[in-house]
Order: C-alpha cells, then sequence, then structure tokens
C-alpha cells in the first residue's frame, strides 16, 4: 500500500481559481516528458515564463530591435525607451529612492562580482575582513575569494545553529574593527531558510559595515524594499524572476555608486574619451558598459509588471503551503531525510536525501516520471559540508505549482525507493 495517502479535491476557491488562471499563463507547463505530464520543479535554478514576458521578447526583436541610447531613429527611441522604462520598474519592485541606483547586468553572479571588484577592492588592506555565511552560494563566495588572493582579505565565516538556522549569536561575534564587508543571502538556495535582515542589518550598522544582501532567491518569494532594508547593495536576478536570462540587477546605494570606480571599461560607460585621458559617465551607465542587455532588461520588465499585478502575499501562501505539504508527504517516507524540515522560517525550497540512494539516482528516475528536481551541491557547497553531505536533491515551487504535483513529487519518490531498494520486485511491476 502507497505511503502517499490521496486526497479528495476540495470544491475550488476564488484563491484557487487565480492561481489556475495563473498557470495556464506558461504555456511550457503543458509540455509532456518521456511521455508523462511536466511536473517542473526546479525553479529555484530558473523559473519558467509567462506569455507577457515571451511577447515582450518576441516584439522586442521583430517589430522594434536596434541598439539603445544613442540612436535618433524610431526603433532605437523604442528600445532606449522600454530599457530605460525597465530599469524604473526594478527601482519600484526594489524599493529604491530613485532609478540610478539600479544597475542592469549580465546577472546576479556579475553584480556580485561588481561589488567586490569596484566597491570592496580598493578599500581593503592586508589582513581585512569579509565576512560570510556557509548559507552562501558560491557566487557569493567565489569574488570574495578572489580578494582574498589578490588583496590579502581574510574570509570568516559565520555557520549554523543547533537548530539548522544562522547563528546570529557567532554572526555578532565575528563582527569586528576589521570586517570590512557583510555579505549574506537573503533566502537559501538550499534550505528555503530566509535571514533575518533587520537583525542582520542592526548588527551590521552597529559595527559601521556595508552590507551586500544576495536576493537572487529572496526576490522571488518576499517583498523587498532596500529602503527600510538599509542594505548598501542588493543583487537579483531576471530568470528566476520569471524573466530572461542575460540579465542581472544590481542596487547600490546612490553614495557608493558615485564613488565606484567602473567594473569594465568601453562604450557607454564614458562621458570623454581622450588620447591621454578617459572621462567616466555617472551612475548607473558607468557600469553598464558596451551594448547592455537591453531586450533582456525589457523582457525583466514585462515579468515585473506580471508579477506587480498579482497578490504577492498570495502567492507566497501557496508557496509555502506546497513545501509544507511536500515536507509531510515526503517525511512519510522511509528513508528519506528532510534538509530543514520546519517550514515555519522556510519557503518554496525543500531539499532531502535517502539513507542509501545518491541524489543523482533519485533525480534520474523522476525525470523518467516527468518530474524535474535537481540533486548536487546546488553551487553552496559549504553548507553541503557543514549538514554532512556531498549532494541533495532539491524540489523548489513556484505559484503555478499544484498540490496535485506534489502528490506526484511524492509518488515519484515512493517508486524511485522501490525501485532501487527493491529491484526485482521493481522489474515485475
Amino acid at each position: 500500500m502507497s505511503a502517499v495517502a490521496s486526497r479528495t479535491a476540495p470544491p475550488p476557491t476564488s484563491s484557487a481559481r487565480e492561481l489556475a488562471a495563473l498557470r495556464a499563463e506558461f504555456p511550457i507547463l503543458q509540455t509532456r516528458v518521456h511521455g508523462k505530464p511536466l511536473v517542473y520543479l526546479d525553479n529555484a535554478a530558473s523559473a519558467q515564463k509567462p506569455r507577457a514576458v515571451l511577447r515582450a521578447l518576441e516584439e522586442s526583436h521583430t517589430r522594434f530591435y536596434a541598439n539603445v541610447h544613442r540612436s535618433m531613429h524610431y526603433l532605437g527611441n523604442w528600445a532606449t525607451r522600454n530599457y530605460e522604462e525597465a530599469r524604473q520598474k526594478a527601482q519600484a519592485f526594489l524599493g529604491a529612492a530613485q532609478s540610478e541606483e539600479i544597475v542592469f547586468t549580465a546577472s546576479g553572479t556579475d553584480a556580485l562580482n561588481l561589488v567586490a571588484s569596484s566597491f570592496a577592492a580598493p578599500r581593503l588592506q592586508p589582513g581585512d575582513e569579509i565576512l560570510l555565511t556557509v548559507l552562501e552560494h558560491h557566487s557569493n563566495i567565489v569574488p570574495w575569494h578572489f580578494l582574498r588572493s589578490q588583496c590579502g582579505a581574510v574570509l570568516r565565516w559565520v555557520g549554523l545553529d543547533e537548530s539548522g538556522a544562522l547563528d546570529m549569536a557567532a554572526l555578532e561575534q565575528a563582527l569586528n574593527a576589521k570586517t570590512k564587508m557583510l555579505a549574506i543571502t537573503h533566502m537559501s538556495n538550499v534550505l528555503g531558510s530566509f535571514t533575518p535582515l533587520r537583525r542582520v542589518r542592526e548588527l551590521a550598522r552597529a559595527h559601521r559595515v556595508p552590507l551586500l544582501v544576495d536576493g537572487c532567491q529572496g526576490a522571488v518569494h518576499a517583498p523587498v524594499n532596500v529602503q527600510e532594508m538599509d542594505c548598501d547593495f542588493y543583487v537579483c536576478n531576471g530568470h528566476k524572476l520569471y524573466g530572461p536570462t542575460g540579465v542581472g540587477v544590481l542596487y547600490g546605494k546612490a553614495e557608493h555608486l558615485a564613488a565606484m570606480r567602473p567594473y569594465r571599461g568601453g562604450g557607454e560607460m564614458i562621458a570623454e574619451v581622450t588620447q591621454d585621458n578617459v572621462r567616466y559617465a555617472e551612475p548607473p551607465q558607468r557600469f553598464e558598459a558596451g551594448t547592455p542587455p537591453f531586450t533582456q532588461a525589457i523582457g525583466l520588465g514585462a515579468a515585473l509588471d506580471f508579477l506587480g499585478a498579482q497578490d504577492r502575499d498570495l502567492l507566497h501562501a501557496h508557496e509555502t503551503r506546497l513545501r509544507a505539504a511536500a515536507a509531510e508527504r515526503l517525511s512519510a517516507l522511509k528513508g528519506i531525510r528532510l534538509l530543514a524540515a520546519d517550514t515555519a522560517h522556510a519557503s518554496s525550497i525543500l531539499s532531502f536525501t535517502h539513507e542509501r540512494i545518491h541524489p543523482h539516482d533519485l533525480a534520474t528516475l523522476l525525470d523518467r516520471y516527468g518530474i524535474a528536481v535537481r540533486a548536487g551541491h546546488h553551487c553552496a557547497e559549504p553548507l553541503l559540508r557543514a549538514l554532512g553531505l556531498t549532494a541533495c536533491v532539491r524540489a523548489s515551487f513556484a505559484f503555478y505549482n499544484t498540490l496535485e504535483e506534489v502528490d506526484a513529487l511524492a509518488e515519484g519518490v515512493e517508486r524511485a525507493i522501490d525501485f532501487f531498494m527493491n529491484p526485482r520486485q521493481a522489474r515485475q511491476k
């Protein structure tokens, strides 16, 4: 008998109808994989795109494509106007004071590298410290390792407490006069847990330490207001926000951006070039060398419009409900270990392992059932090591996922366990 209990579907509510209508806006979800309906649970890696984004990308390429800023013709003006409107939409989405505080980059990773190179590096002396946590994605680790090797900086680490949450007492103790940057995630891409940013900000301010927040996961699932957050920098990207790949967003306080050196050199980031000198443009253009990702930014603008038209509290509650349901169903399966099973302080991401089955094997068999999950270290090796693991399976939910897909995941995992633990019986079935 299946360990996954069947459920009688309740009558649809207005919110259920609203969520179903939103799901219908994502055409890829009608895809079949290996003859099975696609159950896409890899949203933390990259989310699918609604029709509004696909239309914006098609329109910008097929009707109005031209390079931005310096053109005097109609197409160039259209592209420039929509590119700068996308900047204003990103400003509103993040709650920035002005659009000049928004820099478009090639990705969230690129934005983190920009801050490390242009803001942190010139301020560092040998022995100065950069404070990180074991929760960080590699994108918020490797750029600081560059500065460790280039500038003689010291990386200090904050781990987890006994409950598996970020050790805030250790973070407070680690901050000192040598700390020149605190770079921290808004939401773990493995545990789904949110960082207590209000307390983090208080500690950083008490020690006058600049605060960078990696919001590539957090901005998707929680409202962001960088002014209330009082962070110095905030980073997110397009492809996790239901927008295109190839575009990231960096928020930086105006006074920081004005004092920062350019990250890359080339067209558009200059005010004047002579044979003997270069005078740089004001932010944000100073950090957008060459042709910027303008069609991607326009697509991101459409994604932000799409999200802005929704009840974000409803979406967040639905994602949290999906995670809680998945945790309940998977925890009933023999040999399954849930990472951060606490659902009170986590959202949308549920990672797990089996005591005897490798995560890659589980994910491979789930794919045969049409279920897309991710297996590996998820670009978070320090965290996996802290948990005593080298890999895990990650199911990550979006608002377009359903409770029926949670059931499909649990049933798929149960079948996979049966296949690997009882291979003879599985073959006979």
